[in-house]
Order: C-alpha cells, then sequence, then structure tokens
C-alpha cells in the first residue's frame, strides 16, 4: 500500500535530482530560457496519463461485467436444462426435481439478487436450495437404464450451473483494485490543475471551459463507478437470464 504513494514521490526527487545536476554539468548551448515548451509537455504528459489509465480502468469494469453477465447466462441455461431433464423423469422424482429448479430460480431473482447488491455476496438460503436440488438428483435410484441417463444429463447441468454459481459469487465480490483507483484519482486531480498549470487567464471563456472540462471528467469517473462492482455498481447486471429461465420453465410444463 505503502509503494503507491513512495515511487510517485520517489520518482519526483529523481527527476528534480535530475533535472538540477543536468543544468550544472550541459552545455551552455543547450540552455533555452523559454519555459513554455516544458509547461506544454507536462500537459501533455498529463492528458496522456488521463486519458491511458480511463482507457485501462474502463477496459478492465467493461471486461468484468460482460464476464459477469455470461456467467448468469450460463447459470440459467444450466438449469433450463436440468428441468427439462427432469420432465422426462417418472414422478415423484419428476415433480420434486422441478419444483427444485423453480424454487431455486425464483429465490436467486427474489431474495439472492438484493443480497448481491447490498452485500456483494450470495446468499446462504439460496445455496442451501441449490443444494437440496443437487441432493434430490444424486439420490434417484432406478434399473431403467433410460432413467440412469436423464440422471447423469441432469448432473452434469447442475454442475455446470455450480460452476457458473461460483463465479458469479466472484463477480459480486469484485472490484477494481485500490491502485487502479488512486492511479484514477491522481490522474483526474492533475487534469483539472491544467488551466492552473498552464496559466490561463480568468476569463468568462476560460472559466466556461474549466467548467465543461470538469463536467466531462466528472462523467468520466461517474461512468467507471457505474461499471464497477457488476451486481452493486450503478450499471448492475440484469436479471434477465434467469427471468427468461422461468419463461421456459412454464413453457416445458
Amino acid at each position: 500500500m505503502l509503494l503507491i504513494f513512495i515511487v510517485p514521490v520517489l520518482a519526483a526527487i529523481i527527476a528534480v535530482a535530475i533535472f538540477v545536476i543536468g543544468d550544472r554539468l550541459r552545455p551552455e548551448s543547450w540552455v533555452s530560457t523559454d519555459e513554455e515548451a516544458a509547461g506544454s509537455l507536462v500537459l501533455e504528459l498529463i492528458n496522456t496519463l488521463f486519458l491511458a489509465v480511463v482507457a485501462f480502468v474502463v477496459v478492465i469494469c467493461w471486461q468484468e461485467y460482460d464476464n459477469a453477465h455470461n456467467h448468469t447466462i450460463a447459470e440459467a441455461k444450466a438449469l433450463v436444462e436440468t428441468y427439462s431433464t427432469a420432465h422426462s423423469m417418472p414422478d415423484p422424482e419428476h415433480r420434486q426435481i422441478q419444483d427444485l429448479v423453480r424454487d431455486y430460480t425464483d429465490q436467486v431473482l427474489t431474495r439472492e439478487w438484493p443480497v448481491m447488491q447490498a452485500d456483494r455476496r450470495l446468499s446462504q438460503p439460496t445455496q442451501d436450495t441449490f443444494d437440496s436440488l443437487r441432493d434430490a438428483v444424486a439420490s434417484v435410484n432406478t434399473t431403467d437404464p433410460d432413467v440412469a441417463d436423464l440422471r447423469t444429463s441432469a448432473m452434469a447441468s447442475l454442475d455446470t450451473a455450480a460452476e457458473a454459481r461460483q463465479d458469479r459469487a466472484m463477480d459480486a465480490s469484485y472490484q477494481m483494485p485500490v491502485f487502479l483507483y488512486a492511479a484514477l484519482w491522481f490522474g483526474t486531480i492533475l487534469l483539472l490543475c491544467t488551466a492552473v498549470l498552464s496559466g490561463v487567464e480568468v476569463t468568462k471563456r476560460s472559466v466556461l471551459m474549466t467548467a465543461l472540462l470538469g463536467i466531462v471528467v466528472g462523467s468520466t469517473v461517474l461512468a467507471i463507478y457505474n461499471l464497477d462492482r457488476p451486481f452493486s455498481g450503478g450499471n448492475s447486471v440484469p436479471k434477465d437470464a434467469f427471468e427468461y429461465a422461468m419463461s421456459r420453465y412454464a413453457h416445458i410444463t
């Protein structure tokens, strides 16, 4: 954690030392009295730093959001496959497994989603329902080879759902690393100081342009915060995959 502050400060000290020592060693012909060139270089570096950090952070957040959505789709598809497979099983396994699949999906939508948004974790009662579902499929006892094949197929689907559920748990707890936020805020502060560093005179036009710069920078930072934390941020992953699964259950039945 201390490296976040130590490394930039150390780099600043080294840069100043190189500048002062180099000024004593360089030839007189290299000396320039124009400070605007150095200022322009610094401002360009600030702009480049901010754009690079923003681009890097947005790509990471969007990729995590996309992965989280894909994991919900994979889990919902596996549940539909389990429900469809159970439809061909004899009673009472047929009804028991389908009821548990439907109950689990309903709990994900109504109970687990708010927990993910508020606490960035999964719901233990919903996990218990999923475990009961797996136990029900695993306990199907039959000598009929067709029913045995259906049980194997249902277990394979539930294994896929379990893996996707574990991925969803990781997605719910995900948050962008602190050092990236530190770099983002450092670049933001430097960018907002560019008007002062460039020596722009305070006029109505310059104040308006600075305000527009602040709006753009603020909107960018807000968009990043909305993308971060896929299930609890401002732009959270939708429930559409599980809602579609519920509609599929009704159609299969």
